[in-house]
Parts: structure tokens; sequence; C-alpha cells
């Protein structure tokens, strides 16, 4: 009931891209606004909305039209024809959506929208309320399509080096895959690099990451554009304990059995345990599967492995039996809270920015093995940058073999470079910390955002 009678001071629309990766850190920067006494109502298509399984965060959720209603993404004959559709009718909900909520008692005054939908700004500046957008991936991949964007590097590839502002020098394959792989997949190329259509006309502009991370790059964007880093956004008990009870991002599309992780995590030593999960969207080859789990039953850690239902058929056949006694396979489970615990000395991830942020505030070295889209870029940053991890070497064929994957498990839980990385993550882990807490740099440019708001 308390939620019913609270005072907000002003109400923000937050339109996340229904995929799971998309709604998690914009729902966790709802919940920080609604901490701070921002009415949030999260949007989303009205499938998603239907098959999440949601926490109890209070937030309020509405829907819109995708124009695919009954299936999302998986009902329309092809990624390109769900992105005409949705870039079609979804202006167009939206908008009815804003008219039937301004009779409200409290209408809406701010839209925070997912980077990658930029026509929602054109719905607001039409309504005369604030636009903010929110990118969900890293300053230095963001920059990078910016740079695509306005012709500043030229696709395809030509140069052997690439030089942009504020980074390292980097190879064509640190670049993200639709900017190396120039063709590779159309219809996403079109999405990321149109994120920056409009975004001259955001009155803000939001960075998932923090500025100590990336702090060249954001000085160098902040030129353009009224960019404030806000993140991680990733939930207050793994983080700065602000919220109370926030320990899970509160909507899932995945289904997962928790306790049984727990348990056996439980039963094994500090650092004992390999932790590997491709995220909600990767998908590894057949080869490429079977290479990864004969390099875990040579590894001599222990490994709790992430494999989706979807994917399961490529585990080789017995594998599961025949390692029982050093592995446990799931589903889908916590990540937060499997990273948390003790148990686990390091993680081989496809480097997905929230993976990335995840692991780093949680001080947990990682085995970088990229997929596709920003993923490479993430993995140079781990290995050279920031240096927290190591990246898995490829073979000719791009296959990562079982004798580099037990390698890198065997660096980061055996060698004295593991020791000099974990001491790197837990000074990162730190770093991210200072800037949620009052007074850090993300939690100052939160509350200027809000200040202006309240103004209007």
């Amino acid at each position: 009931m308390e939620k019913e009678h609270r005072a907000y001071k002003s109400h923000c629309l937050v339109l996340p891209y229904p995929s799971q990766g998309h709604i998690n850190p914009l729902f966790q920067f709802s919940k920080l606004l609604d901490h701070k006494q921002i009415k949030v109502t999260l949007v989303t298509t009205r499938f998603t909305s239907k098959t999440m399984h949601r926490g109890s965060s209070g937030i309020e959720l509405e829907a819109i039209s995708d124009g695919y209603d009954e299936g999302g993404i998986d009902q329309a004959e092809s990624i390109q024809a769900y992105i005409e559709s949705f870039w079609k009718v979804g202006p167009e909900t939206l908008a009815e959506l804003l008219e039937k909520l301004s009779s409200s008692g409290c209408p809406v005054n701010c839209i925070v929208y997912d980077s990658v939908m930029p026509w929602a700004l054109d719905v607001a500046k039409k309504f005369g309320i604030v636009g903010a957008a929110f990118f969900t991936q890293s300053c230095v991949v963001d920059s990078i399509y910016y740079h695509v964007n306005k012709g500043l590097l030229n696709l395809p590839l030509t140069d052997s080096e690439i030089s942009l502002p504020g980074m390292p020098p980097l190879e064509p394959l640190d670049l993200p895959s639709f900017v190396y792989d120039f063709g590779s997949y159309p219809a996403f190329f079109e999405v990321v690099i149109g994120q920056f259509s409009t975004v001259d006309k955001a009155d803000w502009v939001f960075c998932n990451t923090f500025y100590e991370l990336e702090e060249q790059v954001v000085d160098w964007m902040a030129k353009f554009w009224p960019l404030r880093t806000i993140g991680p956004t990733i939930p207050s008990k793994y983080l700065d304990n602000q919220l109370d009870d926030d320990k899970d991002y509160g909507v899932d599309l995945f289904r997962s059995n928790n306790d049984a992780c727990m348990k056996w995590l439980n039963e094994h030593p500090k650092n004992s345990v390999a932790y590997i999960s491709f995220g909600s969207f990767a998908q590894l080859g057949l080869e490429e599967m079977e290479e990864l789990a004969w390099g875990l039953r040579r590894s001599k850690s222990k490994f709790l492995w992430v494999v989706r239902e979807s994917e399961t058929a490529k585990v080789p056949k017995g594998f599961i039996e025949e390692t029982a006694e050093k592995g446990l396979v799931v589903s889908w489970c916590c990540q937060l809270e499997v990273l948390a615990h003790e148990a686990v000395g390091c993680f081989i991830t496809h480097c997905g920015w929230n993976s990335t942020l995840e692991s780093l505030c949680l001080g947990v070295p990682l085995v970088a093995m990229p997929q596709w889209t920003d993923q490479s870029t993430n993995a140079k940053y781990i290995r050279d940058v920031w240096k927290i991890g190591v990246k898995a070497q490829p073979d000719e064929k791009g296959i990562v073999r079982r004798e580099e994957v037990e390698h890198c498990i065997s660096e980061i839980m055996e060698g004295e470079r593991g020791k000099e990385i974990q001491k790197n993550a837990m000074k990162w882990k730190d770093l991210a910390r200072k800037a949620v807490i009052q007074g850090g740099s993300s939690d100052k440019n939160i509350d200027e955002f809000i200040a202006t708001l309240v103004k209007r």
C-alpha cells in the first residue's frame, strides 16, 4: 500500500528493446529512479509482457505492440520483417499509451528509451516531453558505431590498424562483428548504426557504464551530447546495498533452478569452479560446443555450465553422465548469485556487456570467448585495457580447441598471471561500487537528471 501513496516528483516511461540483455539494465535503472521518488512505468511489447516472470519491484508495467502480439520476433518471417513492423506499429501504440496516461494523476513527462529504438524520441518530442536515450553497450562500442554512422570509419575495413579517439590501437577483429564482418547481419547493422539517427536531438544520453572504466572515450563523446554514465546497472545487493531487497533484476524471460546450483556450489572450496555461460542469445556451433565440453573435462577445475534448452542437443552424447563427478550442467541460473559465490574462480563468457559488468562488479576473472556483435571489443578491453581476464585464441577455423580451453582455465585458476588478474578484478570491483554509492560519479549523474526533470 505504501507505493500507492508515495508523493512522486515526476513520471518516466522506460522503454527497453524486448530482449533479456536490454530489459535488465533499463529495468534496473527504473528501480534506481523509483528509489529516488520518480514514478516509473516500464513499457515492453504485448508478447514479452505475457511471457516474462516478474519479481516484486512494484514498478508498473504497460505494453505496446510490435505487430507480433502472439509470438514476438519468433512469429516474424525474418529479423528485417520484425524490425520494420515494430518501427511502424511501436510509435503508434506508444503515442496511444501516452494519451491514456495523460489523464492519470501523474502524467508522463519523460521517456527513457533504448537507443536502438530512436523513434521513441520522435514520440517524446511530439508530446513535448523529455527524451533520454539509453545505450546498453559500452561507450567504446557506441563510439565505434558513431564513427561508422558519420562516415568517419569506412566499411569494409581496409586498414590493419584502426585508431579512434580515446582508444588503444585496434585490429579489425577487435571491432564489433557487424563492423569487421561487414554485411554479415544487415538488419542488426542498420539498427546499431541507426541509434545515432536522432541522438543529437535527445535531451539526455545515458550509457550503462561508469566514468572511471571508460574515462577517455566518455570525455570525447561528451563533447557532442549531454552524455552521462549511470552504471553499472546491476542489483544493489551485489554492488552498494542502497536498495532494500534488490537481489535480482526482477524480470526474467527464462526459468532457472537456482537452488540446485547453489547447493552444488556450496559443496566446493573457494575459487575451485569455472562457471560457463554464453548468455541469452549467443549460439555456439556443434564443433565449438564439443571442443568446449572436452576442454572442461580435461581441466583440473570443477565446472558449472549453463546450456540453454535450445542448445542442449549440441552437448556431446554421454558428456553429462561422464563428468557428473566434476561438473553440473543446467539450462539457466541466476548468474549474479553464481558469480557472487566464493567457489567460483573464473567465468568463461561470450563477453556480452551485461555479463562483463556483472563479473567486473563481483571481482571474477574472465576467460573471453566472444561470439559476435560487441563481444570482440569487450574481449579486447577485458584482456588488454582492464586486464581482468585472458582471451581464448581460436584456430584458423575460428574454433577454440579443447587444449586452449584447458590452458585458459589453468592460467587463471593456477598460474601467476591469474593472481595479477584477480588483483585487477578486485580493483575494478571497488571502483564500480564507488561509482554508484552516494556521491559517486554515476549517482551524481542520476541526481542531476532528476533535478532537471523535477524543475520542468
